[in-house]
């Protein structure tokens, strides 16, 4: 039976699966959008730490007013409407929500409604993958234990390379590679909040509509949410990061299996089963043909001269050997497609996508020269960018972990380019994010042999 056949059921025996959405953001009103057209899902309650945004949110995709007039996730769950409020936690912790979904973007937020979800036998769905490149690993092992899901979130480029890679191991061909496109440049790395939107080109009212942060959408310009989700995928697929950092190579849709296949081949690749970004623009900015800036990928080598044959028949895009092959997805809805992972978890009791291994983390990097005493601002904003980088490599280095560089202060010169170290910043160890990460580290680097 379909997922959607299954909820129909579930809303005809009157037993919908109850949500609660932690961030009326971009990303979950594009999820508040679509909640009140799929049968057999209650969106109980809305958690943000301004309601009135919230509210407003909730308003602007088309919610009426009078759904909103629930007074706790009780009355919700009675009446059918939806509550606002600004405690997440007790939205946690309420019997009367089966599912959680984080869509803050706030790391030290991610985890800490992570760890909440644990305690209250409580699935979630991490749409922040800040959250879950900083402390995945471990969060996963914890919601073992506890007994809960730890879904990546559908419609997030994560979780549809996870999907992607799934099928093509599922039927027997090694993925070589796989990944997303993007917008790169090397000059991007150095943005800031304050030059994106000429990079973007966007109006000032697309930018005054609501939707538009600054500074997250300059973490997808400076390369730093390419490295996040491209360790999320390393993470959740048994793939290795590059050694050092992403490529970026410009690629069409035509010339995956051209270029993302091993040097040794003719390729870019330094090994098998690793992750890669490419860009949609030319190094002199010239439009790639064909590009997949919006869209994710594998590359994947027929396992036999039949298999390469068949490769050919259906008209896949092979290269010239025909051994290398790549399926790719021209788009994504992000925060539309969420429901996938809710109706995934509640009638099928799967994942979209999970954290397993800890293989890629993204390290905090200077974008120009830092100076002891400054405050760093973290994703997206005027003082660092992350770069993707072996897990254990990081742990070795002593790097700073992209997730935490907020607030921090630099005891430390930083040149441009260079990897900020714990050594580089002051910071209080008894703080949760930065505890859980500590933990994840040492629990690592025992397993890895590297103390």
């Amino acid at each position: 039976m379909s997922l959607f056949a299954k909820l129909k059921q579930r809303a005809a025996e009157n037993r919908p699966v109850r949500v609660g959405l932690i961030g009326a953001g971009k990303f979950g009103s594009m999820y508040l959008s679509q909640a009140e057209r799929v049968p057999g899902v209650h969106l109980i309650a809305v958690a943000d730490l301004s309601p009135a945004r919230a509210c407003a949110s909730l308003a602007r995709v088309g919610w009426a007013a009078e759904r909103l007039a629930a007074r706790s996730p009780e009355e919700a769950a009675k009446a059918g409407t939806t509550f606002v409020t600004d405690d997440a936690d007790g939205m946690i912790a309420s019997p009367f929500v089966d599912i959680v979904i984080d869509a803050t973007g706030s790391p030290a937020a991610g985890i800490h409604h992570a760890l909440q979800a644990f305690a209250a036998k409580t699935h979630i769905i991490m749409v922040n993958v800040e959250a879950d490149v900083l402390a995945g690993p471990l969060l996963a092992r914890r919601a073992a234990e506890a007994g809960v899901i730890y879904s990546m979130a559908a419609g997030d480029q994560p979780a549809l390379i996870a999907e992607m890679v799934d099928w093509a191991r599922t039927i027997g061909l090694e993925v070589i590679c796989a990944g997303k496109g993007t917008k790169y440049h090397p000059v991007y790395h150095a943005s800031t909040p304050q030059t994106v939107w000429g990079h973007y080109g966007f109006s000032d009212a697309q930018v005054a509509s609501g939707d538009f942060n600054a500074q997250m959408f300059n973490s997808f310009l400076d390369g730093t949410k390419s490295a996040l989700e491209m360790a999320a995928v390393a993470n959740g697929c048994d793939l290795v990061p590059p050694s050092d950092g992403l490529l970026f190579p410009p690629c069409g849709v035509d010339d995956l299996p051209h270029i993302l296949r091993p040097m040794s081949e003719g390729g870019v690749l330094e090994r098998r089963g690793t992750v890669e970004v490419v860009s949609s623009i030319e190094r002199d900015f010239r439009p790639v043909f064909r590009d997949l800036r919006w869209g994710v990928f594998a590359v994947f080598e027929a396992p036999s001269p039949y298999v390469r044959e068949c490769f050919g028949q259906y008209g896949l895009k092979t290269d010239a050997s025909g051994r290398y092959a790549a399926m790719y997805k021209p788009y994504h809805l992000i925060g539309l497609e969420l429901g996938l992972s809710v109706a995934s978890i509640a009638v099928r009791g799967e994942a979209t996508g999970a954290t397993g291994d800890w293989r890629g983390d993204v390290v905090a990097t200077a974008k120009r020269d830092l100076k002891a005493g400054e405050t760093l601002d973290g994703e997206g904003g005027y003082t660092v960018y992350g770069k993707l980088v072996r897990a254990p490599d990081a742990v070795r280095l002593g790097g700073l972990p992209i997730g935490l560089a907020h607030h921090l202060v630099l005891k430390s010169d930083v040149p441009a380019g260079r990897m900020v170290s714990w050594a580089d910043v002051e910071f209080d160890p008894t703080k949760e994010a930065i505890r859980v990460r500590r933990a994840q580290e040492a629990l690592f680097a025992a397993e890895w042999g590297l103390v």
